[in-house]
């Protein structure tokens, strides 16, 4: 039998930080979402070559509150496990993460269902962030996490430090071990623990998220170490070769198949142009053996990313696509949409109070840390196209509500209908690129009171073309094409970690709590 064929990436779009964990003859991922919330999703498999989004595991404000986190704070590099019928998930949830400073609370929350409910948090500790737990064959369990050090002079990036932790009585316990310092590429964090034919398997990320990211293994035959660096460091990256269709390749999780096969989840980012990746940190896979000397390698036999991989012997077994149009007729968000920071509740948001329409109520601004009233699915292909209608009435220039591409608090191009003194009801397009604010880009469209208007957005690569249609009236293009390349995480000097989302939104900045209707979105994926 012909081996199927992985394409990478496995996962595309904002999917960074994967943890694959295997039950039986089923794969999950668990990825980073970051300030998006519900927290970490869950990708389910049953072949290693079709995914789907399964689930969420942090669902309720009681998981996860996130109200006032900044920029790509929220939750970093959850860690899935599963030991004796109950799966756990570690995570971090980033209060602040600029400067000397960095608060990181960990926890973990547990489940005998991938699909819940979950458990309420148990806090763990807040030395560090990346923290991943260990299952000994003896029955311990071990937290593994990264050391933050905010002292001059020394190493922000510290080490990784290992401490039991007592599922009876849900907490730490015992003295808390250095067990790893890195190598010469420092940035050390994203530690994951194995066992195998005696050995305990260190892997962590180094080298920083961006281009010369990096996987690193290292191995000891006691628990706390020493641990020894494998000869062939590193084991994946993608730095020095910039041909590569796969950059960033680092952080990385472990899964041996039902089928006794290895295979390595990682991270990686696709430039759209020049190394602007607007479609985030996505996750591949590459298949591994280890050799003779039990060090672990990628089977293409060197250390770079492969784009195709070969899969595991396991027949294909393929998932339905998910549909591409959404009409807002059931009673509850589908799997696939996100919001900032916040749960959907009926204070804001409802399916019922019109069926068939998604009905938004205007709350805080585009800058806002805490209440914006923004529904998101992740852009997960360069070129695509989406869509929505609206029925909105805006009486105040404060209130505005449509279509948006949004990265963050600081970068965002946004088409909404919003009202003018002299114009009335009217259609523009606002951007902010790098938090600097723009609503001249085009001009103003005068639109009809109490009729509906359609808007769309096609992206190519890094560029974006916004139309729009009133009533039921042919497309009209709204303003040139638009330049996006600073909605990606290499914009601008600093570093963040999230991705491109399409959504609607609406603001009301009056406090009047003004409504909208969107009768469907529709996503659709374009040829390149």
């Amino acid at each position: 039998m012909s081996r199927n064929v992985i394409r990478n990436p496995i996962l595309r779009g904002f999917h960074p930080d994967p943890s694959i964990c295997r039950v039986g003859e089923d794969y999950y991922i668990a990825t980073s979402t970051f300030e998006w919330f519900p927290g970490v999703r869950i990708h389910h498999s049953r072949d290693l070559v079709n995914w789907r989004l399964l689930t969420h595991v942090l669902t309720r404000k009681s998981q996860l509150n996130m109200e006032g986190n900044p920029d790509s704070g929220g939750v970093w590099a959850p860690c899935l496990s599963y030991d004796e019928g109950i799966f756990y998930l570690i995570y971090t949830d980033v209060k602040s993460r600029q400067g000397a400073f960095k608060d990181t609370p960990n926890y973990v929350v547990t489940s005998a269902n991938i699909e819940g409910p979950w458990s309420d948090p148990v806090y763990l500790n807040s030395s560090g962030f990346d923290p991943s737990l260990f299952h000994e064959a003896n029955g311990r369990k071990w937290l593994v996490n990264m050391l933050w050090d905010h002292r001059s002079n020394n190493n922000s990036f510290a080490g990784i430090v290992l401490q039991e932790y007592s599922a009876p009585l849900k907490q730490l316990i015992g003295p808390v071990l250095p067990i790893y310092k890195g190598t010469a590429l420092g940035l050390t964090e994203g530690p994951h623990m194995y066992q195998k034919d005696g050995w305990y398997y260190l892997i962590t990320a180094e080298g920083g998220t961006q281009y010369n990211h990096a996987v690193t293994v290292a191995r000891s035959r006691q628990i706390e170490g020493p641990y020894e660096t494998a000869p062939n460091h590193p084991l994946l990256t993608s730095a020095g070769n910039p041909g590569l269709e796969l950059q960033k390749a680092g952080h990385a999780s472990l899964v041996h198949t039902h089928t006794d096969e290895w295979y390595l989840v990682h991270l990686c980012g696709r430039p759209v142009k020049d190394k602007y990746c607007n479609l985030g940190r996505e996750t591949a896979i590459q298949r591994c053996i280890f050799t003779e000397n039990e060090w672990l390698s990628l089977q293409n036999g060197d250390n770079y990313p492969s784009s195709t991989v070969e899969g595991p012997d396991i027949p294909e077994q393929p998932f339905p696509a998910p549909p591409e149009r959404d009409d807002f007729d059931s009673p509850q968000l589908n799997v696939r949409w996100s919001t900032l920071r916040v749960p959907a509740d009926e204070s804001w948001l409802s399916l019922t109070e019109r069926p068939g329409y998604l009905r938004l109520r205007g709350r805080e601004s585009m800058s806002s840390l805490h209440r914006q009233s923004l529904v998101a699915l992740t852009q997960q292909a360069f070129c695509c196209t989406a869509e929505t209608l609206l029925e909105f009435e805006p009486e105040h220039f404060q209130q505005m509500a449509g279509l948006i591409l949004y990265y963050d608090t600081k970068d965002y191009v946004y088409l909404r209908i919003t009202h003018d003194e002299e114009l009335g009801k009217c259609l523009g397009i606002i951007r902010s690129k790098d938090g600097v604010y723009e609503d001249s880009l085009c001009a103003q469209i005068p639109l009809p009171s109490h009729v509906s208007c359609r808007l769309k957005i096609v992206l190519n690569r890094e560029f974006a073309q916004f139309y729009y249609s009133i009533g039921d009236q042919s497309w009209e293009k709204m303003g040139q094409s638009l330049d996006i390349y600073h909605l990606s995480d290499d914009f601008p000097a600093y570093i963040r970690f999230t991705g491109t989302f399409i959504g609607m939104c609406v603001q009301d900045l009056s406090g009047a709590f003004v409504t909208a209707d969107f009768d469907y979105f529709e996503y659709k994926e374009l040829p390149e």
